[in-house]
């Protein structure tokens, strides 16, 4: 072969060599990539050309699909009861994509995921059409409406959560204002004016903000129930009887400012089951003060403070600031200052009281199910912490009743059932100058069991600020969904 025929050979060799290394980098290193590759179109013609998988609660499908008239995508998704659902499944859009559960589980809900490879394998041999596999929450449906019926009725904003202290198990999670995301599903005109009134820059109530999971908010009073665990796990008071050091004006350390407390209660020196079921600033800012901002801190860390839950969807962590002085400890211990605090997280403090001082690792998906019903994969309740021990927290406990037998949690009172909780009006804006939040937490007992601990907090800006309580607002819906609760469970 002479020179010129030998470049030009090699040349072809490398052009060829070139196309092999080429096509072996897209078939395999960026296969995935391309895949998920939200412009790809021949993806998403393939992902809505089967029916999706469903999220199903108590034993019953909450989603759906339907054929689309138009266009490339054959199937939309559907929602039953979607503005009550939404905190749970999130959406999946044509047009927008996915979020939440929709998000989390898409590759079991539309049968991509690899667990299914051996099925959609074998389907693919038969001739049989790929089906999206299903995902199994541990939502209670009554407990559920009881909470979105209730946060609706308000007519304000708010939230809610309730939890199976046992077990971690998420058994509500409202939010409202709400949106029904079978309205942005498909990728018409009507959805795109739907998307427009959901998006938050053109809606400031903003209603695709799951507020049980991402909303952090000053818990108030709530807090006080973290500060009398840190009290008594500390060792600073070892009964709920036990008259405490505190005086009444009391002025917080290192300033000439007065802790007040709301209206005329018998806070001097109150033992702090006196002091929780009138609420009393004074003796839970002293508390928090003389602990110090260490050990509230870690306290509040054992309750799951500071730190991102994955339930599974994310929820924002709550926050308790460290670096503080005494008297923004005492602040940050009756729940304002920078505390602030999700929903999910002030479930979280009721539950781990309730059972004992054991707090669960919360979680919403039971199961995830194959198209033929088979269990891929089971969640097994897991331990998170033990913010108190058990007698602490039976001590807390008996406290936590008695705000709802003789205190300001009277409305959550549930005929023979022993209730337990703590109502808190959180002050917001600057100077205070906007309407505080109402909240309310509490678990209810049958027998010697917890079968629900439920967090409530409620936002109604146009409320007469007066007549804004924990107990007002937040402990009836707390008190209805533990009432759904139990009578699911009869």
């Amino acid at each position: 072969m002479n020179k010129p025929l030998r470049r030009i050979a090699i040349f072809c060799g490398l052009l060829v060599l070139a196309l092999l290394i080429r096509d072996n980098w897209l078939q395999y290193v960026k296969a995935d990539a391309l895949r998920e590759d939200p412009d790809n179109r021949r993806v998403l013609i393939a992902r809505y050309a089967t029916p999706r998988g469903d999220i199903i609660v108590d034993g019953k499908s909450i989603t759906g699909h339907a054929e689309t008239t138009s266009g490339d995508f054959k199937f939309k998704r559907t929602y039953k009861d979607g503005a009550m659902w939404a905190p749970v499944t999130g959406f999946v859009s044509q047009s927008y994509g996915a979020t939440q559960l929709e998000s989390i589980e898409d590759g079991i809900l539309t049968g991509n995921d690899d667990r299914l490879f051996f099925r959609n394998t074998l389907d693919m041999l038969t001739g049989k059409p790929k089906e999206g596999g299903n995902v199994v929450t541990t939502l209670n449906a009554a407990a559920q409406k009881a909470a979105y019926d209730g946060l609706k009725k308000q007519g304000g904003k708010g939230a809610v959560a309730a939890i199976e202290p046992s077990t971690g198990k998420i058994l509500a999670l409202a939010s409202y204002p709400s949106y029904d995301p079978s309205t942005i599903a498909g990728g018409s005109n009507a959805d795109a004016e739907a998307w427009k009134k959901i998006d938050k820059k053109n809606n400031p109530d903003d209603p695709a903000l799951n507020r049980a999971l991402r909303e952090v908010y000053p818990p108030g009073s709530t807090f006080k129930v973290v500060t009398a665990a840190a009290a008594l796990e500390n060792g600073l008071y070892t009964d709920a009887d036990e008259r405490t050091d505190s005086p009444l004006p009391w002025t917080m350390p290192g300033t000439t400012t007065q802790l007040k407390n709301e209206g005329n209660i018998p806070c001097k020196n109150a033992t702090m089951r006196v002091a929780l079921q009138y609420s009393c600033n004074t003796v839970f800012g002293k508390i928090g003060s003389q602990l110090g901002n260490d050990k509230m801190l870690e306290e509040a860390k054992k309750f799951g403070f500071d730190e991102q839950q994955f339930v599974p969807v994310r929820s924002s962590a709550s926050v308790f600031s460290d670096d503080m002085n005494p008297s923004e400890t005492a602040l940050s211990s009756i729940g304002q200052f920078n505390t602030a605090a999700t929903p999910l997280q002030m479930a979280m403090v009721a539950s781990a009281v309730a059972n004992n001082g054991t707090l669960m690792k919360p979680y919403m998906v039971d199961s995830l199910q194959a198209p033929n019903l088979d269990t891929l994969e089971k969640t097994e309740p897991q331990k998170m912490s033990e913010p108190l021990s058990a007698q602490n927290a039976q001590i807390l406990q008996s406290m936590m009743e008695t705000v709802v037998k003789d205190g300001t949690g009277k409305t959550a009172q549930i005929q023979g059932v022993t209730v337990g909780g703590k109502t808190g009006t959180a002050q917001h804006g600057e100077n205070n100058s906007k309407n505080p939040y109402a909240w309310f937490i509490s678990y209810a007992k049958v027998g010697d069991s917890a079968p629900v601990a439920v967090a409530v907090v409620v936002q109604d800006d146009n409320a007469v600020r007066e007549n804004i309580s924990g107990s007002g607002l937040a402990a009836p819906i707390a008190k209805s969904v533990m009432e759904a609760v139990i009578d699911s469970k009869k």
